[in-house]
């Protein structure tokens, strides 16, 4: 049996990530969340997480896109796959609908719009640990 994936939410709404908290703990995943970026962030430095899930409006603004591009300037953190969990897509023009802005614009693995559908969670988790897998087997 393989071991049980140990997940970090990042998002400042409660309820949001009790919904999906609960969504994800059904499949079997290890979660805990942070409602600000300042507690993710300590959080990942001092636990092992196998995917994060991020929110991108936080705070006083887009405090999601400084942790995401934080995170990738780390050695160690930048391995996390992210998973953009957001509700700004089109109402700030932060992508258009189906393209990016730049691929390098937000170093982010996955990005969907809230609310987020559970299988399309489910697919994009699992989807996205299993290329993580696959490039540390690469890497070995």
């Amino acid at each position: 049996m393989s071991e049980q994936k140990k997940l970090l939410i990042i998002d400042d709404d409660p309820d949001f990530v009790e919904g999906l908290k609960s969504i994800l703990k059904a499949a079997n995943y290890n979660v805990d969340a942070a409602y600000n970026p300042k507690d993710g962030f300590q959080a990942l430095q001092t636990k092992h997480y196998d995917m994060l899930l991020l929110d991108i409006m936080m705070g006083r603004g887009a405090e999601g896109i400084m942790l995401a591009r934080k995170l990738n300037k780390d050695p160690k953190l930048r391995e996390i796959p992210v998973l953009i969990i957001t509700g700004i897509r089109e109402q700030m023009a932060f992508l258009f609908p189906g393209q990016a802005v730049h691929p390098h614009f937000l170093p982010v693995d996955e990005l969907v719009e809230k609310p987020v559908e559970p299988a399309l969670l489910l697919e994009k988790v699992s989807t996205l640990l299993q290329a993580a897998k696959a490039r540390k087997a690469q890497t070995k």
